[in-house]
């Protein structure tokens, strides 16, 4: 009664598959089968599963460890090509494979394509001795022409005998148009496994199809991602049913146009403070020496700079940098093996479930090495190198950090004011010629403003001490000037070669009235743009008042008397003969004294403060350029890997109201997760890569509508200076229509990056016995503050129906706890604080991104790891297939593949005793693994 219900729901809606009641399929239904479904282009074109039965080894004492390999031919291709082949299963005469035959639009297959299943029984998995029981061969039309969509196959072996039996079933395929043929079910078991067509239910919502956002087709995600390679899976569930699986691997273009936009902006910052130190002007010949010293070391960094671009600019090889290249210096600012691992589930309700990681091995500078630590450590070092200098300097001044913070802050915003001080200057103009009076009091407005805060940023101390300090550098710069009086005592200035010193001999009040004087005279100088900004202001309100009299008719003989005077003040008898030019020719010259005095206030702060930043940083200058060049490296790998994250969160999540307003509200939660050891090498390359996550902070994004519809339209466009780094993201029209409206009007977007370490690989064991583990539980415990922190900034302004649901019966609070307690605990091998940190991170609607050293094995270890774990906790699979699908993914699945793409073996670089260190979770199967070049 409950199946006939079942049916006569299912024929009440459209249907989205069809089933042949009868033997005979026509051609041309066929061919639309085989032609793919246009509404979701990541659908295999024809998918089928297999499991064998009987199979007979020549020896009988022992059970076969069986796979199929798939083959096809298409004629008139007279050879036959591999196409993909299932996982080993161990022991068994009945095997039941979980990894799908798919066949995409790719493939290019036709009802006359000959597909061939042989079957083999491994001997020694670790040797890979294997040899053919058996195989049987099928047309593809004979498949789809089955009633049942089922075949039952006899295998045979060389000598022709039987040898077992093979089953296919094809999973049901979406047609392209409305067919109404009647549908017949697949049978519910085949050898005892359960089967259910659930393919029959994805398309019933097309609201939820939308959601989808293919790597292979969609205008957004193909523009960035690219040679995107697809496995599928049907894996059971514990209600009966089945999960359908893919599980999609691609690399990204970032890989390389990231690198290329960030060096030249490197390039075009540095070869700026080369230009700002040129324009300081004469200086004394000491300061000169030293100013030549500094640029000289600029100018050997630009060139380094220069040789890089023009590498990354003339490399033509795949968009992703093999792991085997990660210490080739040419290429040290791509990232290595940057991919994007995705997994979408597709469950008996028909929902579609996208889980994405972006992978990337360990951002760091390996082409410089680590004996000498990492940047943390050279980042200590080079701290308390600028102490020492400072103590030992001979400088009449020396700054703290927090000035040369003001200082870099006081010359970004000296050059965005004065910049927009000249624009709206330029717009008041236009105003006036136009006599717009509503224009000219809105430009004055904003006008006045950026003024005032641009005198505001120049009134301060530290600029008029570095005024004084710069004159003090000046080769004409002598006693008398700086004395506003002359007496007995006497002043000592050495400006040349032996020393930087200046100072005053005798009682203090000379220096205390050369400073006021000095004072005094920087105060003029913003008091100067004060004043004309004041009469700009006056003479506008006049000009509006002239223009506002004859609409006016309730003003009071006072008013009319001061306007009669204004109008003859301008030479025009009344306001009726005013003429065109008038406003303009009022305004022109106080908008020039204008401009004029915040030009020359502008420049003298910044030089003040380009000088000041070069007495900061003349005594360690080749020490800071060698670890800014270092730490340029890692943030630019960090930087490509988080913008792909970012890009592929937001495509998926552009209709998730709740993580759009998250976003724009706290910023996006990017937790990286890092499988490095702290001993040896490895150690450095943590410290790398935590401080190239942390640099994160200074990243901003913006969403802006794409001008074209082309790929290049698409790229993001990145800005800013080391500072502050902002990344624009182009969307196409619809999608940028989406948006809120928060987001569309260029609110800037930010980062919190949390970065998670567990070492796992037998290096750890040593360092936990032999070595030290600090630099982990430091990094493990910074970390969980900002994910609190994170969290409970979200609970103060969010609901939390922002978040994604889960199946989990752990709420966040509990989640964040446990993880606290692991973090503590101080436990070897830990990993249960990455499971929880990755599950956080995905309640918390951020993004995923995993590490190690390549980003290849023990990558792909967790990778396939956290896939399971998801399949199991959120979507109910089978506890039983757990292990036999982990296996299944690591032997047959994407990051297989990523090994040969990197060093062109499919075995992953660990060996047998290496393992015995591994957790347990984090083995690969049998026969993966063995002695290859990592």
């Amino acid at each position: 009664m409950a199946g006939g219900r079942e049916r006569g729901a299912r024929l009440q809606r459209p249907w989205s598959v069809y089933r042949a009641n009868t033997f005979e399929l026509s051609n041309e239904m066929i061919g639309l089968a085989l032609a793919g479904n246009s509404q979701d282009p990541d659908e295999p074109v024809l998918e089928f599963s297999v499991a064998c039965t009987e199979l007979v080894t020549p020896a009988l004492d022992r059970k076969p460890n069986s796979f199929v390999a798939a083959s096809c031919t298409t004629p008139p291709q007279a050879f036959w090509t591999k196409h993909a082949q299932t996982e080993v299963i161990e022991g068994t005469s009945n095997p039941i494979f979980l990894s799908s035959i798919a066949f995409f639009q790719e493939s290019n297959i036709n009802q006359q394509t000959q597909v061939k299943l042989a079957v083999y029984d491994v001997k020694d998995r670790s040797q890979g001795t294997m040899y053919m029981l058996g195989s049987a061969l099928f047309p593809v039309k004979e498949l789809l022409q089955d009633k049942n969509h089922r075949l039952h196959l006899v295998l045979r072996s060389a000598e022709n005998e039987r040898v077992g039996n093979i089953n296919v079933v094809a999973w049901q395929m979406e047609e392209k148009r409305d067919q109404r043929t009647p549908v017949a079910r697949l049978p519910d078991t085949i050898n005892g496994r359960t089967v259910l067509p659930v393919d029959e239910s994805l398309t019933e919502s097309m609201g939820v199809r939308t959601k989808y956002a293919s790597l292979c087709k969609d205008t957004l995600l193909r523009s960035v991602f690219g040679g995107t390679m697809s496995r599928m899976y049907r894996f059971p569930t514990t209600d009966g049913n089945h999960l359908r699986v893919l599980e999609q691997m691609a690399e990204s273009v970032l890989s390389l146009n990231i690198p290329r936009q960030y060096v030249k902006l490197l390039l075009e910052e540095d070869a700026a403070r080369v230009c700002e130190l040129e324009e300081l002007g004469e200086l004394s010949p000491c300061w000169e020496n030293l100013r030549r010293q500094i640029v000289s070391q600029y100018q050997t960094i630009i060139l380094t700079y220069q040789e890089t671009l023009s590498d990354l600019n003339d490399y033509r090889g795949p968009s992703f940098k093999a792991s085997n290249l990660k210490a080739e210096r040419r290429l040290e600012f791509m990232p290595t093996n940057l991919h994007v691992q995705r997994m979408r589930v597709q469950d008996e309700l028909g929902f579609d479930h996208t889980y994405d990681v972006i992978t990337i091995g360990a951002p760091a500078a390996h082409c410089q090495g680590f004996k000498n630590n990492g940047l943390r450590k050279l980042i200590q070092k080079f701290e308390e190198a600028k102490k020492h200098s400072a103590l030992s300097s001979s400088q009449s001044i020396v700054y703290i950090p927090q000035d040369i913070v003001r200082a870099k802050e006081i010359i970004a915003h000296i050059n965005t004011l004065k910049t927009q001080v000249s624009y709206y200057a330029e717009r008041l103009s236009r105003a006036a010629k136009e006599r717009s009076a509503n224009g000219l009091e809105r430009t004055l407005a904003i006008l006045a403003d950026k003024t005032r805060q641009l005198v505001t940023v120049c009134d301060c101390k530290l600029l008029a001490s570095a005024i004084q300090a710069l004159n003090a550098a000046r080769p004409e710069y002598i006693a008398s000037k700086a004395s506003p009086s002359a007496d007995s005592e006497q002043v000592v200035l050495r400006n040349d070669q032996d020393t930087l010193l200046a100072k005053w001999s005798g009682r203090n009040s000379r220096s205390s009235l050369h400073a006021d004087w000095h004072e005094e005279e920087w105060e003029k100088v913003w008091l100067n743009v004060d004043k004309s900004l004041e009469c700009i202001i006056q003479r506008v309100d006049k000009l509006l008042q002239k223009e506002r009299r004859p609409s006016d008719s309730s003003q009071d003989s006072t008013q009319t008397d001061q306007q009669g005077s204004a109008s003859k003040k301008d030479g025009s008898p009344s306001t009726e003969e005013a003429y065109p030019g008038e406003w303009s020719e009022a305004l022109y010259p106080l908008l020039t004294t204008l401009t004029e005095c915040v030009a020359m206030m502008s420049d003298k702060a910044k030089k003040s403060m380009v000088f000041l930043l070069m007495q900061d940083g003349a005594p360690t200058i080749a020490m800071d350029l060698t670890l800014q060049y270092r730490r340029d490296v890692v943030f630019c790998q960090t930087l490509t890997a988080l913008i792909c994250g970012f890009i592929i969160k937001l495509r998926n999540c552009l209709r998730d109201d709740g993580f759009l307003r998250q976003l724009y509200t706290i910023g996006l939660l990017a937790q990286f997760e890092s499988l490095l050891s702290t001993y040896g090498e490895e150690l450095g390359m943590l410290e790398d890569m935590s401080v190239g996550i942390m640099d994160l902070r200074n990243v901003t994004f913006k969403v802006t509508q794409a001008t074209g519809s082309s790929a290049p339209d698409m790229l993001p466009v990145i800005t800013g200076n080391r500072d502050g780094f902002n990344v624009r993201i182009p969307l196409p029209g619809t999608m940028f229509d989406a948006l809120p409206r928060e987001i569309q009007n260029g609110m800037l977007l930010r980062v919190q990056p949390v970065l998670f370490n567990v070492g796992i690989n037998e290096q750890q064991t040593l360092a936990e016995k032999f070595g030290d583990t600090s630099l982990q539980e430091i990094i493990n415990l910074e970390s969980l503050a900002r994910l609190n922190s994170y969290y409970e900034q979200f609970k103060e302004v969010l609901p939390e129906d922002c978040l994604p649901r889960s199946r989990s019966q752990t709420c966040l609070p509990e989640l964040l706890r446990f993880l606290g307690q692991n973090v503590h605990a101080r436990k070897n091998k830990n990993v249960d604080i990455l499971w929880q940190a990755a599950e956080i991170c995905r309640r918390l609607n951020g993004v995923r991104f995993t590490s190690c050293k390549s980003a290849k094995d023990r990558t792909a270890m967790s990778v396939t790891l956290e896939q399971c774990l998801i399949l199991q906790h959120e979507h109910g699979m089978a506890p039983q297939v757990f292990t036999q699908a982990l296996d299944c993914m690591r032997s047959e699945g994407c990051r297989r593949e990523n090994t040969m793409k990197n060093i062109g073996s499919r075995k992953y670089a660990f060996n047998s005793l290496q393992l015995k260190a591994f957790p347990k979770h984090y083995r690969p199967p049998d026969g993966t693994f063995g002695k290859v070049e990592t």
